[in-house]
């Protein structure tokens, strides 16, 4: 089984610049996820694309191989499919991709065992793709239709939480899926969908500085 992941670091951001090396506890946001590819027990390489120089040069110093990434594939309206479609074909003009976690450094705070614990339960249920999640509870949630708040809950006969169906959310932080399929979905999920839970801390991203301030103290 050939196991790469695939870390997509453009150099542009609109609400942080140059997010992807601002520092959180020192370190650049891309080498927490970096770090944590590299120490997976089952993830054979770790490849970083990116369009910015910069990011490159810090990838390739931090143990991580490179994929050059084209500028219309890192626009603000680029997809994350787009660009791991074209990080798959890079890599497979000379390794053999079997499986591909797709990690999003947006997302720093992950344990140590969570890649490997999260390829032990893909391989295991025999899923075609796997989203990292948190647990929500659907709960006290409101929409405007026509202009008229309306509930998604029975407000005159409220449940206790404990009585509340789990959700899970896609927290962003990564996904994996088979190679193949992927590239004939173009869609990081399809088939045999699973889910991997991790820990609510893990669902921060950083977004704007604010962000980076809760982020740097739940590391």
């Amino acid at each position: 089984m050939n196991i790469h992941s695939i870390i997509l670091a453009r150099g542009g951001s609109k609400t942080i610049k140059n997010k992807n090396l601002i520092l959180v506890k020192k370190k650049p946001l891309l080498y927490w996820s970096i770090k944590r590819s590299i120490q997976s027990k089952h993830i054979n390489y770790t490849w970083v694309s990116s369009d910015n120089k910069k990011i490159l040069e810090f990838s390739k110093k931090n143990g991580a191989r490179l994929i050059k990434r084209p500028k219309y594939l890192a626009e603000d309206t680029s997809t994350s499919e787009s660009a791991w479609l074209h990080a798959i074909n890079y890599i497979k003009e000379k390794y053999k991709v079997d499986l591909v976690v797709g990690i999003q450094p947006t997302s720093p705070i992950r344990r140590k065992t969570d890649f490997d614990n999260a390829i032990k339960l893909f391989l295991k249920k025999k899923f075609d793709s796997l989203f990292s999640s948190n647990k929500i509870y659907d709960f006290n949630t409101w929409k405007y239709k026509q202009k008229k708040l309306i509930s998604n809950y029975n407000f005159k006969n409220r449940k206790r939480r404990q009585d509340i169906n789990n959700n899970y959310l896609e927290n962003g932080s990564f996904y994996i899926f088979k190679s193949n399929k992927f590239l004939q979905k173009k869609n990081r999920l399809f088939g045999y969908i699973g889910q991997y839970e991790m820990k609510k801390k893990s669902s921060f991203q950083l977004d704007d500085l604010l962000d980076l301030k809760i982020i740097e103290t739940l590391i």
